[in-house]
């Protein structure tokens, strides 16, 4: 009896997985390490695809022919009818794609607690081939791929799984996937969301009140048309290296201080926490530019969480990319360095007048230091979902929950603004902290940032500040990286990518210069006639295509949950090639038992399945 045409159900679960899988196998590496020596293993043959009572398989072996020949042979011949030339190109480019990370790393990556969530995670979807939970193998086969000498890539990966085949829970996989979805969508009805109040303050606001209109008529007196916030200022300065020592808590750390050439009165001062794994050079760029303009800038290394700790890690000497103390030590750096400061320079620096900056992990330390406390409480109601959370940001923040429950009185009075660009605080602060934050804020936040996720790390909790004067900065096109000077310097423990640093950083570079200029102008050198440029317009005004530009000065909850709402029950257009849809491609035709025919395992045909669509989506053609 002749096979009938495989379902549309069918055609999309191929594609889908296909797709996916590659990614699926690499998605745990990250830096790290431990040593091992290869061990001799049983090697996978098969990948098995299970879809309720549908089972498909596929030979790795014909994965490794087409891959290493480019040849489709007749076991992959049934899936290639499913792709476009383009895309099968794209799975063969994909499957010899090589992480260039040793064992060493690799596992002592996987062993620390964020790897081993991340594993449990990926272990639910990639199982063996007796349905059992896919946590031991992956590990063994990331870290065997990874010293073998081809490298590690996703079909090495696939080689060494250490059991006769690979089993792919699409059940689970596709649950994985929706969740995906949604919060693609719910980001999307967000960024949406501050588009269209930028828009409503754009037109509210008076082209008299915008100092960089081309106009002289349009400027006010003390600020020159046309000034260019993003150019150095005029002022020299030096550059000094501090080593401060906080005896009471055992703690030695570098600072560099800029130093700009002022006679007769003393710099207000601004000083930057880097991020996890970065260094104090991570944003010396924007320190030479502040301090051009009359800014004294000190950019202190955070000795628990920097590049040396990432390189311990990487090196076997340490089991913790940051103990849970850094969540404690990183604010009280930053206190005990203003104390220094003023102790060093007395009457250079202003330091009643001080703003702090910060990136990711050190996003989170400028809005310790301007108020907002660790939030125990909200800590344990949010992290009990950590093992199934997609915001990886949470690996950080509940690390916390280690520490003892005190109050720690991080902030300091000396702040009076601050800035955190792509910073973690939605579950380690919370509503509560956010909103008791007195002083102004500016957060900064990337449209593709997937470490620090912008809806809920700083759409959401700019929504819960209480500050009047707080500002959202969003970066279309960004990611969490593209501010470092690591993402343009090449330098750093880790190097990084061009498309993990986003399109062109020295655009970026340059909101930052210029937004955190006014910002500081404004609220730590009291000079208002700054504030001309803050504000949606001027957002506007310097934005470029490659990283569009977005500022808002309001926002509320209910604003946001409505446009998300609406957003939700739309088709959301796909911003990049590999977003997905919520549409499945139509099923070709298939007839007989020839080449093409699909490898159902014996006794578990589709045959006639009417099988529901789940709510997933297929990958854009």
């Amino acid at each position: 009896m002749p096979r009938q045409p495989a379902s549309p159900i069918t055609n999309s679960v191929i594609k889908r997985l296909l797709l996916s899988l590659p990614g699926l196998c690499l998605g745990m590496v990250l830096p790290s390490v431990t040593t091992l020596m290869p061990i001799r293993v049983l090697a996978a043959e098969k990948i098995f695809i299970s879809y309720g009572p549908i089972q498909l398989s596929l030979p790795i072996s014909a994965l490794e022919e087409y891959a290493r020949e480019g040849k489709i042979n007749q076991d992959l011949g049934f899936y290639a009818q499913f792709f476009k030339p383009e895309q099968l190109e794209q799975l063969r480019k994909i499957l010899q794609t090589r992480a260039n990370v040793s064992p060493v790393a690799v596992a002592q990556f996987l062993y620390t607690p964020q790897g081993e969530i991340l594993l449990r995670r990926v272990g639910e979807v990639i199982q063996t081939k007796a349905f059992q939970p896919g946590f031991y193998a992956i590990r063994a086969a990331l870290i065997q791929a990874a010293a073998d000498p081809a490298g590690l890539t996703p079909l090495n990966v696939l080689r060494k799984f250490p059991t006769y085949a690979v089993r792919i829970n699409s059940d689970r996989g596709f649950e994985i996937i929706d969740e995906l979805s949604n919060l693609i969508e719910k980001t999307q009805g967000a960024i949406a969301a501050v588009e269209q109040e930028a828009l409503a303050e754009i037109s509210a606001q008076s082209s008299t009140q915008l100092p960089f209109q081309p106009s002289p008529m349009a400027t006010p007196s003390n600020i020159p048309a046309g000034r260019d916030l993003q150019q150095p200022g005029p002022l020299s300065w030096e550059m000094q290296t501090l080593t401060l020592n906080d005896l009471s808590r055992s703690r030695t750390f570098p600072v560099d201080v800029y130093l700009p050439q002022l006679s007769g009165r003393a710099a207000p001062v601004i000083v930057i926490s880097h991020g996890l794994g970065s260094d104090r050079l991570s944003y010396a760029y924007l320190a030479r530019h502040l301090a051009s303009h009359g800014f004294a800038v000190a950019l202190p290394e955070h000795p628990g969480s920097n590049s040396q700790q990432l390189q311990a890690l990487i090196s076997g000497l340490t089991s913790d990319a940051a103990p849970p103390s850094e969540a404690v030590d990183r604010p009280l750096d930053m206190k005990y360095l203003l104390d220094q400061l003023a102790a060093t320079y007395r009457g250079r620096l202003d330091m009643q007048n001080v703003g702090v900056l910060g990136q990711s992990f050190g996003g989170y330390t400028a809005l310790a230091l301007a108020g907002a406390e660790i939030n125990f409480e909200n800590l344990e109601k949010d992290c009990t979902a950590i093992n199934s959370s997609l915001n990886l940001s949470l690996l950080l923040q509940c690390r916390a929950l280690l520490l003892p429950q005190i109050d720690y009185q991080l902030g300091d009075d000396r702040i009076k603004a601050a800035i955190a660009i792509n910073p973690v605080d939605s579950s380690i602060f919370g509503k509560s902290e956010m909103s008791g934050i007195k002083v102004p804020i500016m957060l900064f936040s990337s449209s593709n940032d997937t470490a620090a996720p912008a809806l809920s790390e700083q759409i959401k909790p700019f929504t819960w500040l209480t500050t009047p004067n707080k500002y959202l900065v969003l970066m279309k096109k960004a990611t969490h990286f593209s501010t470092l000077g690591e993402a343009f310097e090449g330098t750093g423990v880790v190097k990084i990518p061009p498309q993990v640093a986003g399109p062109n950083p020295v655009t970026a570079f340059g909101y930052v210069k210029a937004l955190s200029l006014a910002f500081f102008k404004t609220y730590v050198s009291n000079e208002p006639e700054y504030q001309g440029y803050l504000n949606a317009s001027y957002a506007q005004y310097i934005s470029r295509d490659e990283i569009p530009l977005v500022l808002i000065e309001s926002l509320t909850e209910e604003q946001l949950q409505g446009i998300i709402n609406t957003s939700a029950a739309q088709p959301i257009p796909s911003p990049t090639p590999n977003t997905f849809r919520l549409t499945s491609p139509p099923s070709p035709p298939l007839q007989g038992k020839g080449r093409n025919s699909p490898p159902f395992l014996p006794g578990e045909g589709a045959e006639g399945l009417g099988l529901p669509y789940p709510k997933s989506i297929a990958p854009t053609p």
